[in-house]
């Protein structure tokens, strides 16, 4: 049962082919809509078993040959990730094509270096072409695991509108992709600092600017408040991506930021948010999306009126203490039943 994680589920179909057993996956809520083409075209073409009715459960079996694989680029590095976890543990070589631009290519990196601490090697040309060698095998070995930035990038929005905000425990070397969160606030007149390990987001003034989402989607919906609230015009491009995740997140972010008052609109696959010096406030819903209830939660810094927000327990898919770290920080939060 993966839940409603896509992560999950992608990295574990390539290794559950690797042996003889039928495997069945489940899922629930928006999982069973999320995109499997690129495994569904691997298992025909080597007449492995792949039975669906176009959605979950998904039940797969037979063993996975090492090859040639084509692989799309701009769908989801997940698919990526998952057969350079698998591939090495074949008798024989492999190599992924990749045959359109690769997108969030800081997971990519997060996975090599994985796969690199734990003994296992693969090469690459500039993201187009991997080369995986077969018959390794992975070895023990202790890991740290950072913070993460795609979590830490709600409280750096917050001290950025709001009041300062300190963040441990992140890696100010880490490879993960939305430290660009870091670079994206500043550049549009944050100011965020590293001392001695502690990463502080102080309040700032912020300016309209271009943000470009291919490798870091997940941070559009906190980035779209802090447009909501900086001078002039913000457009969040190339985010086409965010319509396949547990929301339609491109549409979820525009319609519920602009019920709280934001100047916000879609452009095909991009957002364009006019800022305000505050929102109003309103009845809102998190369409189930654990990063849409909290991107709304730090919206209501800059609320003149109470957030009233449905749905607000999905956080607990990726952040379970959310609303117990918004309240440490001074948030005020009312639970009560509607409807």
């Amino acid at each position: 049962d993966c839940g409603e994680s896509g992560s999950t589920l992608r990295f574990l179909i390539p290794l559950a082919l690797l042996g003889e057993q039928k495997v069945t996956f489940h899922g629930r809520g928006r999982l069973a809509q999320r995109p499997l083409d690129e495994y569904a075209a691997i298992c025909r073409r080597q007449g492995l078993l792949w039975e669906s009715g176009g959605g979950l459960p998904l039940t797969v079996q037979g063993r996975l040959q090492p090859g040639r694989f084509m692989l799309r680029g701009d769908i989801s590095s997940q698919f990526l990730s998952g057969l350079l976890f698998a591939l090495p543990l074949l008798a024989g070589d492999s190599e992924i094509h990749i045959t359109t631009p690769l997108e969030s290519k800081g997971y990519v990196d997060l996975t090599l270096a994985a796969l690199a601490d734990h003994g296992v090697t693969v090469s690459h040309r500039e993201y187009r072409e991997f080369h995986i060698r077969g018959g390794q095998t992975y070895q023990p070995r202790n890991s740290a695991v950072e913070g993460d930035f795609s979590q830490a990038a709600f409280w750096l929005v917050a001290g950025t509108i709001g009041a300062a905000v300190n963040c441990h425990a992140l890696a100010a070397a880490s490879l993960q992709g939305d430290k660009a969160v870091i670079e994206l606030l500043n550049a549009a007149g944050g100011a965020i600092r590293w001392t001695e390990g502690i990463c502080t987001a102080s309040p700032a003034v912020t300016y309209g600017t271009v943000i470009d989402a291919a490798d870091c989607p997940d941070l559009v919906p906190v980035l779209a408040v802090m447009a909501s609230v900086s001078q002039g015009e913000t457009r969040i491009i190339r985010a086409g991506r965010l319509r396949i995740k547990e929301s339609d997140r491109l549409a979820a972010t525009a319609r519920e930021l602009g019920k709280l008052g934001a100047d916000i609109r879609e452009e095909g696959d991009s957002l364009v948010i006019c800022g305000k010096p505050a929102l109003e406030g309103g009845e809102v819903d998190s369409w189930q999306d654990h990063r849409i209830a909290m991107a709304l939660a730090i919206a209501s810094i800059r609320c003149r009126q109470p957030v009233l927000l449905h749905g607000a327990e999905c956080v607990s898919k990726s952040y379970p203490g959310f609303w117990q770290d918004f309240i440490s920080l001074g948030g005020i939060l009312h639970e009560r039943s509607v409807g």
